[in-house]
């Protein structure tokens, strides 16, 4: 539909120019810029719609006389994604020897050198001929990118969003060609946005690959310390176990934080009174530690899983083995502590619901005792309307009579109160005096 549409457009737009050309008209070159200019956006509104993938397989199919027509009209900002998607041959035909690029956000590859990790920069195609990595990262590789890594070092380079619909099962496993496959979840611990990210790796030749759709702080620290720490990693194993080394530290000061937290809600749960809207803080504050703790516990297990898988594959050197088994011990001290978590969250989220109870018992506790007070009165008040209460003080002034009634009232209503606190201190007292007993027995 969009390469009949996109070929109509142009075919359209080659017709109403040769009739401009043919024909001697009055302002014959503002006509012509004016069709020129129509046919030139509706042809870009159709491509801003359309993905490169997409738009790359009509450049395929069209003549090259049309293609060179429509990569005219192709936003600069898309014309990199575009180039990765025709051939080599069409490519040269529409920009010469131009050829799309990598950026650094989007590819690093790096070297081992002297004990070090070393950034090689790669702008083009060709930067990846002249380099022997041990680890390439991907950064929002577009699927062109993907497709043409996977096609230069032979083998198929994943999406990682979409590696987390396989089922948990399917997600460590290895090849026919002996490739490792890992999809594992990391965590992303920003205020307030607590996620995992999913990373795809993939161990080939002695290679790792990891792909990912977001940056992280756990990939960042690897970097550094490659960078500056001589003979911090090997090999690719040693990268991929630093990793998931990196993920369990940076999970444990996660949990430090959320022991500060909780130590502050803590300290305000445990005080002698807290209000509704103190107590509605609290809660969202415990409820938004509870689901970073789930999600720490979580990612954890996933690295756990994947450490385990990487043993049973018989890969690891026998210091890399070790290393392992000591991430392996890191992670069941974690457990440990998310489970303590667990139980104080919930420990907490009883106190503050007690707290919210407490309030509203108070406030119906009161209006109890108005009602009790103020019942009696309104009896009164009642009695001093109707009109026996005026024959009952005929020839009494009604200031004296009224006021008496008023003062009665009251003392009535002072007295209700007083009987009501009296039978909750002897209810009280009963109580402490139970509770003292059954301590002795």
């Amino acid at each position: 539909m969009s390469l009949e549409k996109i070929t109509e457009l142009l075919n359209k737009q080659k017709l109403v120019e040769g009739m401009v050309h043919s024909q001697n008209m009055p302002r014959q070159a503002l006509l012509e810029t004016i069709v020129h200019r129509q046919h030139r956006a509706e042809l870009q509104n159709l491509l801003n719609k359309l993905p490169a993938g997409e738009i790359g397989n009509i450049f395929e199919t069209l003549s090259i006389e049309d293609a060179k027509c429509l990569w005219k009209q192709v936003p600069e900002a898309r014309e990199n994604d575009i180039l990765w998607e025709v051939s080599d041959a069409l490519r040269e035909q529409l920009v010469g020897s131009r050829e799309p690029g990598f950026s650094e956000s989007q590819m690093n590859a790096f070297e081992l050198i002297d004990g070090r990790l070393q950034q090689i920069p790669i702008t083009c195609r060709k930067d990846l001929e002249r380099i022997r990595p041990i680890w390439i990262d991907l950064l929002n590789a577009t699927q062109a990118e993907r497709t043409y890594l996977g096609e230069h070092f032979g083998l198929d380079l994943p999406d990682p969003g979409a590696a987390t619909d396989l089922e948990v099962s399917s997600r460590f496993h290895v090849e026919e060609n002996n490739e490792i496959h890992l999809h594992s979840n990391f965590l992303l611990d920003r205020e307030g946005n607590s996620r995992s990210v999913p990373v795809a790796f993939i161990l080939r030749d002695g290679i790792l690959f990891s792909v990912r759709n977001e940056e992280l702080p756990v990939f960042r620290l690897q970097r550094r310390r490659a960078r500056t720490q001589s003979g911090y990693v090997s090999d690719c194993n040693d990268l991929l176990l630093d990793l998931y080394g990196a993920d369990v530290e940076y999970s444990a000061d996660s949990l430090e934080d959320i022991y500060d937290t909780l130590g502050k809600v803590g300290r305000q749960v445990l005080s002698e009174t807290m209000s509704d809207e103190e107590a509605a803080g609290v809660l969202a504050d415990i409820a938004k530690e509870e689901d970073l703790n789930g999600r720490i516990r979580s990612n954890i297990l996933d690295t756990q899983r994947a450490l385990s898988f990487l043993m049973r594959c018989k890969i690891l050197l026998q210091s890399q083995f070790d290393y392992a088994k000591q991430i392996l011990r890191d992670i069941e001290s974690l457990n440990s502590h998310t489970a303590f978590l667990f139980d104080k969250i919930n420990f907490l989220m009883d106190a503050t619901i007690g707290f919210i109870s407490i309030n509203q018992n108070r406030r119906v506790s009161q209006l109890t005792v108005f009602g009790m007070v103020f019942m009696p009165i309104n009896i009164l008040a009642g009695m001093g309307g109707m009109s026996e209460f005026s024959m009952m003080t005929q020839g009494t002034p009604w200031p004296i009579a009224y006021g008496l009634f008023i003062v009665g009232m009251g003392l009535i209503g002072w007295g209700t109160y007083v009987a009501l606190k009296h039978f909750e201190s002897r209810k009280m007292k009963k109580t402490v005096k139970a509770d003292l007993v059954t301590k002795v027995v």
